[in-house]
């Protein structure tokens, strides 16, 4: 079979490298931007942080054929969208944060004062550091011992690792090391005086029908255990009392759990206005260097040549002010397309952001937002990601604002927030003896003029993060 050459036209389509660095740049929430800027100042050169900036600029030379990488500053954008309102004569005065001890490090220290051998101690910091978060030891004994026979060279038997593990178990706080949170109750009532009827009843429950508890089969276990109701609730109000994750309860130092979040957004209604801002307080502002401008125009002759030996020089340093201009101009048109975007959503949910009541939020998907901006979807998308509005009411999530559209038997469309409303109210009023299922939930919106299925009932429940009828029944 003869080969032949064969020309063929076809149209694809391709994102350049800075439609990439643009997208990634859009989808960063301001505290990731921050850092994004930093790291691009430490590996491009010619980047610099603009602290202040020179009174008098000089021109650029009138021929010079690099004109476009070391033309005047003034074209560089501008992306800073507050103004710094402090002086330059104002002290800094340095922030000393400090952080207390880790769980781990606390469990270690508590160890020391164990009378143990060295091995021991190797082994006992070992479980230790294999302990998670919520302070529970999720992996299974045979593993630690391959792992200990992997890093450290010990042959470290099962039966050792669980006599260790039972010295884990004496630490504080109580129930630390759990594989299970039925050993974590345990622990923690094997610490306490059971010296009351109901506290006994309790260790029974959980020590011996643990599945029936979890399920919250009360009746069943009242039967089986033929006690009355009054001892049963003060045994599950026991239970209640002690902690399911006992890594929670250490607050000397470790990890916060609440998040910190800092708006991208800031949102100022006190005159009767709204004047939305974006929040770059932080955001270092970024210049290319005049020092590698100098050095450009001292590399290039008046007639536009460049010497042989600073040609590879001249290439590196026009690649990289090339780079900064696209790095720049990225950033800018972020904060553009950010703002527009913020302020057509503001526009859409102006009603709710006077006082922030849920109930005046309309039906709003991406698409409507990306029809008034003329931009695409997936950009909405990127734009309201990880991205938060800071209000007089509080500190929102843009993608909380987005919501789908329900229809009521007038005709009327409602958002699926209002529905949400309903359902959380109709579950906080309900009898807990006999909590509502997702049926009578339905039946109740119905009643109201909502049309709505059962299993969109129990979407919108799950969404709220609340349990199924029989998981919120209570004695």
């Amino acid at each position: 079979m003869a080969h032949r050459l064969q020309q063929t036209i076809s149209l694809q389509t391709k994102i350049s490298p800075q439609q990439i660095q643009m997208i990634k740049l859009l989808e960063l929430p301001t505290m990731q931007l921050e850092e994004r800027i930093k790291r691009e100042i430490e590996e491009n050169i010619v980047l610099e942080e603009d602290a202040e900036k020179p009174a008098d600029e000089e021109g650029a030379p009138e021929k010079i054929s690099v004109e476009e990488y070391v033309g005047k500053e003034d074209d560089t954008p501008a992306y800073k969208m507050r103004a710094n309102n402090f002086s330059r004569d104002d002290k800094q005065r340095p922030v000393y944060i400090t952080e207390g001890r880790s769980l781990g490090e606390s469990l270690v220290e508590q160890l020391r004062f164990r009378s143990l051998s060295e091995e021991e101690m190797i082994i006992a910091v070992y479980i230790v550091g294999s302990i998670d978060d919520d302070g529970y030891l999720r992996r299974d004994m045979a593993s630690l011992s391959d792992d200990l026979a992997f890093t450290r060279g010990m042959d470290v038997s099962v039966e050792e690792l669980e006599r260790m593990l039972s010295i884990v178990h004496e630490l504080e706080p109580a129930g630390i090391g759990a594989r299970s949170l039925q050993e974590c109750l345990l622990l923690q009532m094997e610490r306490q005086t059971l010296d009351t009827a109901p506290k006994r009843l309790a260790h029974k429950i959980i020590s011996q029908h643990f599945e029936a508890f979890a399920k919250k089969h009360y009746e069943k276990l009242m039967q089986r255990l033929n006690t009355s109701e009054e001892n049963f609730r003060e045994a599950i109000e026991y239970i209640r009392s002690l902690s399911p994750k006992p890594g929670n309860l250490y607050s000397e130092g470790g990890v916060d759990a609440t998040p910190y979040v800092t708006p991208d957004f800031l949102l100022d209604n006190t005159d009767g206005k709204m004047h939305l801002m974006l929040n770059s307080a932080g955001i270092p502002e970024v210049r290319i260097s005049r020092r590698y401008k100098d050095m450009m125009r001292d590399m290039v002759a008046p007639d536009g040549t460049v010497k042989a030996e600073d040609r590879e020089a001249v290439q590196f340093v026009k690649s990289k002010i090339d780079s900064a201009k696209w790095f720049i101009s990225a950033i800018k048109q972020r904060h553009d397309t950010l703002m527009r975007t913020m302020q057509t959503i503001l526009d859409f949910q102006r009603e709710y952001f006077v006082d922030g009541d849920k109930s005046k939020l309309k039906p709003m998907i991406l698409k409507d937002i990306a029809d008034r901006t003329d931009l695409d979807v997936s950009t909405i998308s990127r734009v309201v990601n990880s991205k938060y509005i800071q209000t007089s009411f509080g500190i929102i999530l843009l993608k909380s604002l987005f919501s789908e559209s329900m229809q009521t038997t007038s005709g009327e469309e409602v958002s699926s927030h209002e529905i949400k409303t309903i359902l959380q109210e109709c579950i906080d009023n309900e009898d807990k003896r006999h909590p509502l299922t997702d049926e009578n939930l339905m039946d109740i919106l119905n009643d109201k003029g909502y049309k709505i299925a059962r299993r969109t009932v129990a979407k919108y429940r799950e969404m709220l993060d609340i349990p199924v009828a029989r998981m919120r029944k209570q004695i």
